[in-house]
C-alpha cells in the first residue's frame, strides 16, 4: 500500500471514528491501517501528513512558533509568506494542493468555534490555545484558491524604557509620554495594523501608578501591563449556533462597575466607542484606548464613523469626544519595519467639531499644538517635558 493510499484509508477511518483527532489517535489509525502490507518508510510519510492534518497549524507550525513571526499569509497551495517584523517575504513551504488547504483552514475555523463551508465560504476567529487570530475564505470567494491570514498576537508587555532602547520613541517622546501618564490625561492610540499600537499603550499602562486600578476591555487578550493591579475582560464571540456571545460593548458597562482609577478599550472598534467616551466623561480620568487612523487628523472622522453603529449623532460625537480625550498618540510603522511613535496630537475644537492638531513629531519636535499640551499638562501639576 502506497503511502498516498494510506493516508485516503486513515481519513476515513478518523472520520468514521469521530471524536477528537489527537496526535495518538492518528497515530493508532495508521497502525490499523498498514496492517503489515505498508512500509516502514510508508508508514513514517503517511505520520507526517496526517500529523500536519490533524494536529495544531500542520506545515505551518515551524513559522508559528517563531519568536519573530507576526503573520503568515496562504493564498492557494504554492504560496506562503511569513512576516518577521520586516515585511512579508516568500517561503518554500508548498501544500500538497488545495483540497490540503481548505481541510487547514476548516480545521481551525472548527477549533475557533466557527463554521466553514460553502454556505459559510469566510470566517474570523481566535484560536486561545496558540495565540492566534484566524483569517479565512474559501473559493470561489477566494479566486485563486483559499486564502489563510493568521495573526500572531503576543502579549504586549514592555515598559516606556524598554521601547526607547528599541527606537519606538526617543528620551524626548518618552518624557513627554511619563508626564501624559502622570497628569492621568485620556488619550487615544491611533495606526495602522502592526504598527505597535497595543505595545505602547500596554508601557503606558505599566507607568501608571501602582495604587491605580486599571479595567482593561479587549476583543483578544493582548495588553499585558507590567501593573500590579489590572483586571482583564475579553469579549467572547457567539458560538455557532450564535448563542453565547459578550460584546466590548457589554464589557465596558460592566467595567464601570467595577470601580476603575483607569478605564481601557484595547480596540475601539465600534459602537463601544459611544460606551467608553460616556464613561469618560463621568470622572473616570487618564482613561484610554486604541483605534485605527491613517494619521492623528483623522481619528475624529474615524470616531464618527464607529459612533454611527451605536446611534451616535456626528455632533453628539464631536461634544462627547472633545469633553473625553486631550490627546491622540499616533504609531507608524517604517520601511525598515520598526514601529515609532510618530507624533502626538491635542484634541480642540473648530466650527465644524474636533480636530486634532500636533503637539510634537518625531521629525520636527515641537509643534504648533505644544502651548496647549502644556497648559492641559500644567492644570494637572505636571510640568511639560521642555
Amino acid at each position: 500500500m502506497s503511502a498516498p493510499a494510506l493516508v485516503d484509508r486513515v481519513r476515513s477511518r478518523l472520520a468514521a471514528a469521530g471524536g477528537e483527532t489527537t496526535a495518538s489517535a492518528v497515530a493508532a489509525a495508521v497502525r490499523a491501517e498498514a496492517g503489515g502490507v505498508a512500509s516502514d518508510l510508508d508508514v513514517l510519510a503517511a505520520l507526517r501528513v496526517l500529523r500536519q492534518e490533524f494536529v495544531g497549524a500542520g506545515p505551518l507550525d515551524e513559522l508559528l512558533r517563531d519568536p519573530r513571526t507576526t503573520d503568515v499569509l496562504v493564498r492557494g497551495p504554492r504560496s506562503v509568506w511569513v512576516d518577521r517584523g520586516s515585511g512579508l517575504q516568500p517561503t518554500g513551504l508548498r501544500f500538497p494542493d488545495e483540497a490540503a488547504v481548505r481541510r487547514l483552514a476548516q480545521r481551525l475555523a472548527i477549533a475557533a468555534g466557527r463554521r466553514l463551508d460553502d454556505a459559510s465560504p469566510y470566517v474570523d476567529g481566535w484560536l486561545a490555545d496558540v495565540g492566534v487570530r484566524l483569517h479565512a475564505v474559501l473559493p470561489p470567494i477566494a479566486a485563486d484558491g483559499t486564502c489563510l491570514s493568521l495573526r500572531v498576537l503576543r502579549p504586549a508587555a514592555h515598559d516606556l524604557a524598554t521601547l526607547r532602547g528599541l527606537g519606538t520613541v526617543g528620551a524626548a517622546g518618552e518624557a513627554l509620554l511619563r508626564a501624559v501618564v502622570n497628569a492621568r490625561l485620556a488619550f487615544l492610540v491611533s495606526g495602522g495594523t502592526g504598527t505597535g499600537k497595543t505595545t505602547i499603550l500596554a508601557a503606558l499602562l505599566g507607568a501608571v501608578e501602582p495604587a491605580e486600578r486599571i479595567l482593561c476591555v479587549e476583543d483578544v487578550a493582548e495588553l499585558s501591563p507590567r501593573h500590579p493591579h489590572v483586571v482583564r475582560l475579553v469579549a467572547r464571540p457567539a458560538n455557532i449556533e450564535g448563542a453565547g456571545g459578550v460584546t466590548l460593548r457589554d464589557l465596558v458597562r460592566q467595567a464601570l462597575r467595577m470601580r476603575p482609577d483607569r478605564l481601557v478599550v484595547g480596540e475601539v472598534r465600534g459602537a463601544e466607542v459611544c460606551d467608553l467616551l460616556a464613561a469618560l466623561n463621568t470622572g473616570h480620568d487618564g482613561g484610554a484606548g486604541t483605534v485605527h487612523a491613517n494619521s492623528a487628523r483623522e481619528v475624529p472622522a474615524r470616531l464618527e464613523a464607529l459612533a454611527a453603529a451605536g446611534g451616535l449623532s456626528r455632533a453628539a460625537l464631536h461634544s462627547q469626544l472633545a469633553a473625553a480625550v486631550q490627546l491622540v498618540l499616533h504609531m507608524r510603522r517604517l520601511r525598515t519595519g520598526a514601529r515609532v511613535l510618530d507624533a502626538v496630537g491635542v484634541l480642540g475644537r473648530d466650527p465644524d467639531g474636533v480636530v486634532v492638531e500636533p503637539a510634537w513629531t518625531r521629525r520636527r519636535g515641537e509643534g504648533p499644538a505644544a502651548a496647549r499640551l502644556a497648559e492641559l499638562l500644567d492644570e494637572r501639576g505636571v510640568a511639560a517635558p521642555w
